[in-house]
């Protein structure tokens, strides 16, 4: 028992107390001496973007008072954190970066990934804006947790994973904003696979809210053998307002959509394309799109589904799917690349 409570003891010693920082300069110094199991604690203000950390395990940054968190503004890029297992960023405002908001990676070793990050109540906003500009960059991380965040105004994706596995986007809202070039809100691509988007609320969130897969160039995979941009995904419970389409799958070999709310796409319901065509590479199929509500509008929507080559459609399973053309009750039946059973049409 007193071996037990030793070792607990030392455990305990060895981390670091929390440090408050006061200003930029404050946050500048303790950055350069980080050391793992690092916990900065930042007070309110503005503190100027830019910071590059590698290889620091355990750290965490957050605000001294969650109601007034500090604002990183400007620079290329907010943060990039390479090779940092188990950080954590919480309640921190991020907003008119270049390049990326928060850039997450591996350092580029493709086959170890890292492990354990948490982000947490973080409000980014105007990343880019024109060009391929994420707010949340992450290519070769496992066991990811990105919760209760707000994205406002982006040039390429709010979230873009790449080569990310067993991981959950919970909770976070998405907002486009005029002058900024979307592609997507959430993008899951470069062999991703095990991941769970819930509870997340998109309003003009880009062409593509929800890029269930993607296009990734063939030296950027993780693993770098993967046969799909994406794999055994999952989207559910999350509204979805306006854009060209709700969802679009790209490459996916075997996804889950439902329980979600879809409103007023501006031109197609889903896309089904196949964007990498390398010969190891599966047609996008195996998706289940089942017990969504799905309103939309006749004089929008002609086509529900824009199907692309190279592409396996008749293998998307639907049922039970509420679909409503609110200009046109009578016109509510989709036409669908597989049969669906259950569906309920209309205002029924």
């Amino acid at each position: 028992m007193r071996h037990i409570l030793l070792c607990l003891s030392l455990i305990i010693s060895a981390q670091a107390a929390p440090q408050e920082i006061s200003d930029a300069a404050a946050l500048n110094s303790a950055l350069r001496d980080l050391k793992p199991g690092t916990v900065l604690k930042l007070a309110p203000g503005e503190y100027p973007g830019g910071h590059h950390i590698t290889g620091i395990d355990d750290l965490t940054l957050e605000a001294l008072d969650p109601k007034q968190p500090p604002h990183f503004k400007g620079d290329r890029t907010a943060f990039q954190f390479s090779r940092c297992h188990r950080l954590t960023l919480r309640y921190l405002k991020i907003s008119d970066q270049s390049t990326n908001g928060i850039n997450l990676d591996d350092g580029g070793q493709r086959t170890n990934p890292v492990k354990g990050i948490t982000l947490d109540h973080l409000d980014i906003s105007d990343i880019g804006p024109k060009g391929n500009h994420d707010a949340i960059k992450c290519s070769g991380l496992d066991e990811l947790t990105i919760r209760d965040c707000t994205i406002t105004g982006w040039g390429g994706q709010g979230i873009d994973f790449v080569g990310c596995h067993k991981s959950r986007i919970t909770g976070c809202r998405f907002i486009g904003k005029p002058g900024f070039t979307a592609s997507a809100a959430i993008q899951l691509k470069g062999g991703t696979s095990e991941v769970t988007v819930e509870k997340c609320h998109f309003k003009n969130a880009g062409e593509r809210p929800v890029n269930v897969g993607g296009s990734t160039g063939l030296d950027f995979f993780r693993p770098p053998d993967a046969t799909y941009e994406g794999k055994d995904l999952t989207v559910q419970d999350c509204i979805i307002e306006g854009s060209l389409c709700a969802a679009a799958f790209v490459g996916v070999d075997g996804a889950v959509f439902t329980r979600n709310t879809i409103l007023y796409p501006e031109k197609w319901i889903f896309r089904i394309l196949q964007e990498t065509t390398a010969p190891r590479f599966e047609p996008c199929r195996n998706v289940v799109i089942t017990e969504n509500r799905i309103t939309f509008r006749r004089a929008q929507v002609q086509i529900e589904i824009n199907i692309g080559a190279n592409t396996a459609p008749e293998t998307f399973t639907f049922a039970r799917n509420h679909w409503l053309a609110e200009d046109r009750p009578d016109r509510s039946k989709p036409r669908l690349p597989a049969h669906e059973s259950g569906s309920v049409l209309g205002g029924k």
